[in-house]
């Protein structure tokens, strides 16, 4: 007879939920064309949308765009998108983001977001690592009520600004702190 404990059970659970998560992450499979596709659909969005953004990617060497980065939480949370970076519009790698919290949170939501890496230096420390955290050096770009996206001439400067949109769901706020980027092949 087996003796199961919660720790047992916890454990046994995240196994599968990563086991789940491994098999469609689309290694393997058409993945690369899937991607392309939905980042141009993100970027033609954006770009229409957000016409002030175009001045962001001409004055960039690089764009990581995640078409779509689903959330949720409850008590522990977890997130999890992939994605495409480009140089002169032209794929250069895949990404996949990753993303685990604890703490006070309920809830699930979707969205999008493109981090323009405003200098080569910024683009190659993003290239060269074996994973990439989003941390305090990001500056970002925000929608205002009148759906215009704004940055504060001091955000110009940064090394890699992120723009967040699209957003649908329940759950509050969307931040790209703590998550990690992967380079993946789709």
């Amino acid at each position: 007879m087996s003796n199961l404990t919660r720790r047992g059970f916890s454990l046994t659970g995240l196994a599968a939920a990563g086991v789940t998560a491994a098999c469609g992450n689309g290694v393997g499979s058409n993945g690369a064309n899937e991607i392309d596709a939905r980042v141009d659909a993100t970027l033609d969005y954006l770009f229409s949308e957000y016409p002030n953004t175009l001045d962001l990617k001409a004055k960039s060497t690089g764009t990581l765009v995640m078409p779509l980065i689903t959330e949720a939480g409850l008590g522990f949370g977890g997130g999890y998108g992939r994605g495409a970076l480009r140089v002169n519009d032209v794929t250069v790698d895949y990404y996949s983001a990753t993303k685990g919290s604890v703490g006070l949170q309920f809830g699930a939501q979707q969205h999008a977001h493109v981090l323009f890496f405003m200098t080569e230096g910024a683009l190659t420390e993003f290239r060269r690592s074996n994973g990439w955290a989003a941390g305090a050096g990001v500056q970002y770009v925000v929608a205002n009520e009148g759906a215009n996206l704004s940055a504060e001439t001091t955000n110009l400067l940064a090394p890699v600004i992120a723009v967040i949109f699209g957003q649908a769901g329940l759950k509050i706020g969307a931040t790209l702190e703590g998550i990690k980027y992967s380079r993946i092949i789709p």
